[in-house]
């Protein structure tokens, strides 16, 4: 029988802890239950010892991406489940999911609807991250960025030196993956509105959620991005050309310029291509 570990970031989140982890104990009575207390200033190491939970704590923070890794590497399970310590997933689906992962997945994903997402911004944010990971994989992806999720610990583990340390670890694990041709799933989940305070700040993020976009394609196949960025500065090339030509009778430096940009383009996808296959290159 598989040995289970769920592991929760948590910073500040000692309200929602102090019911989550009785329910936690009542679901899986078994489990081995990590919190990794990212530098908070409030009383998440007391819950936890309350409720006789293991607790890393930091001495200041290093991010939700940081307090995953350290809680894969401490945990002994061969199957990990990761959840949100703020109280948004119900202890109750893990099993739902775990039954999804004995279907033969390596990772299965709590896809949370719409009536779920944190606001429109990001309901809208997350809804384009999954249209544009399914056209990249070839597969759908219902939750691109839910942090309630089940893994194999061996699987997982592989990919602990790609994870980022900020909020982005969903992303990146859930691209390798797909990339590792590890089997992904989906199981529709609602999650709860979460208790406390959000730690994102839409203004100090917005760069971020933008650059999980670019890090979407590059964690899966860069030619998939570079290749039709390539096309289009090598048709704006034409078509300033046919201008110019029709107009002025000659090639112009505006021309040969965008031209250049399409073949440098290509090539910076070419050599991504190739680093990607070496970062998830594995000796057998």
């Amino acid at each position: 029988m598989s040995h289970l570990s769920i592991i929760l970031p948590a910073k500040n989140e000692a309200p929602a802890l102090t019911t989550l982890l009785p329910r936690l104990r009542d679901a899986q009575p078994a489990a081995e239950i990590i919190v990794v207390d990212d530098g908070s200033t409030d009383d998440t190491l007391a819950i936890c010892a309350s409720h006789d939970v293991q607790c890393l704590s930091s001495p200041y923070s290093m991010g939700n991406g940081a307090a995953i890794k350290r809680g894969a590497r401490a945990s002994g399970g061969d199957i990990l489940v990761f959840m949100d310590g703020d109280g948004q997933h119900d202890p109750a689906d893990i099993v739902r999911l775990l039954e999804k992962l004995e279907q033969g997945y390596d990772m299965v994903v709590g896809a949370r609807g719409w009536g779920s997402q944190a606001g429109v911004g990001r309901g809208l944010a997350n809804t384009l991250y999954n249209w544009l990971a399914t056209r990249m994989t070839g597969h759908e992806v219902a939750d691109l960025t839910s942090g309630f999720r089940v893994v194999r610990a061996n699987k997982f583990r592989e990919f602990l030196h790609l994870l980022p340390n900020g909020f982005s670890y969903p992303t990146t694990s859930t691209m390798a993956f797909f990339r590792s041709a590890y089997p992904v799933a989906y199981v529709p989940i609602k999650a709860a509105q979460r208790i406390g305070k959000s730690h994102i700040k839409p203004l100090r993020d917005g760069l971020r959620f933008l650059l999980i976009i670019f890090k979407i394609a590059t964690l899966y196949s860069p030619l998939k991005l570079f290749v039709p960025t390539s096309v289009v500065f090598f048709l704006l090339g034409c078509t300033n050309y046919a201008w110019t030509f029709v107009h002025d009778g000659r090639l112009t430096n505006g021309s040969t310029l965008l031209w250049s940009a399409a073949v440098i383009v290509f090539l910076i996808g070419l050599v991504s291509e190739q680093i990607t296959a070496l970062t998830y290159r594995r000796d057998i």
